[in-house]
């Protein structure tokens, strides 16, 4: 299993987090700042960073820029923040996923897995593996290995971000409606408003079109919600 460094000032958080990563047989670090988080992150890289971003000494905006200066170490962010302006700098700074307080265990259990997968994209995959994984015409999703491809060009998405683009791709031409959006990347004890999930849908475009200009399998139904165009 994975070494996570897991940085947050409220010490309640600390305890109950390592407990459930230990749980999954991760082996945790704990620390109360992201300066002394960083000092470990330098000498001893882990796995993985699991932080809060309101944090006194360095904050975890920052934490994120130093390790991203010469990393590409996966990191979540777990915040009481609210305000969408932080989540999106958030991930385009480099956040791999951003876990809004108050959240279940299993939410961010399922997160943390998910992003760890992804760094396990460029192995070949198993007989049972590849069963799993989701080809639409251009587009292939491997849930295994959180890997998204659009013409066999990679495309780096959140877990959040990957989860609604899966949702969406199950029923090509079928419409899901932000409800069903919700469901499928939130925990159903997490609160998310329809704002949200345009964002969502708003930063995939925006990835894939980076790769393809020409991208527009998302489609959007005004009062409705949005629908993977049929590619049969």
């Amino acid at each position: 299993m994975a070494t996570i460094a897991l940085v947050d000032d409220d010490e309640n958080i600390l305890t109950s987090v390592s407990i459930a990563l230990e749980a999954e047989g991760h082996e945790v670090k704990t620390f109360e700042d992201g300066a002394a988080a960083l000092e470990f992150i330098n000498s001893t890289p882990p796995d993985m960073v699991v932080s809060d971003i309101k944090m006194p000494t360095m904050d975890g905006m920052e934490l994120l820029r130093r390790i991203r200066q010469n990393s590409s170490l996966p990191l979540i962010f777990l915040t009481s923040k609210d305000e969408e302006i932080d989540e999106v700098l958030g991930l385009t700074m480099g956040a791999d996923d951003y876990v809004k307080k108050p959240f279940s265990q299993r939410l961010l259990l399922e997160r943390v897995k998910a992003v760890l997968r992804r760094g396990q994209a460029g192995e070949t995959p198993t007989e049972e593996e590849e069963k799993k994984i989701m080809r639409r015409g251009e587009l292939t999703l491997d849930p295994m290995r959180h890997a998204c491809t659009w013409r066999g060009q990679p495309v780096v998405l959140t877990v959040t971000e990957f989860l609604i683009l899966e949702s969406l791709a199950q029923r090509p031409g079928f419409v899901k409606s932000r409800d069903q959006l919700m469901d499928a990347a939130y925990d159903d004890q997490v609160y998310v408003d329809d704002r949200t999930i345009d964002s969502h849908i708003k930063r995939v475009r925006k990835k894939f079109r980076q790769v393809d200009k020409e991208f527009d399998s998302i489609e959007t139904l005004y009062g409705v919600g949005y629908k993977y165009k049929d590619v049969s």
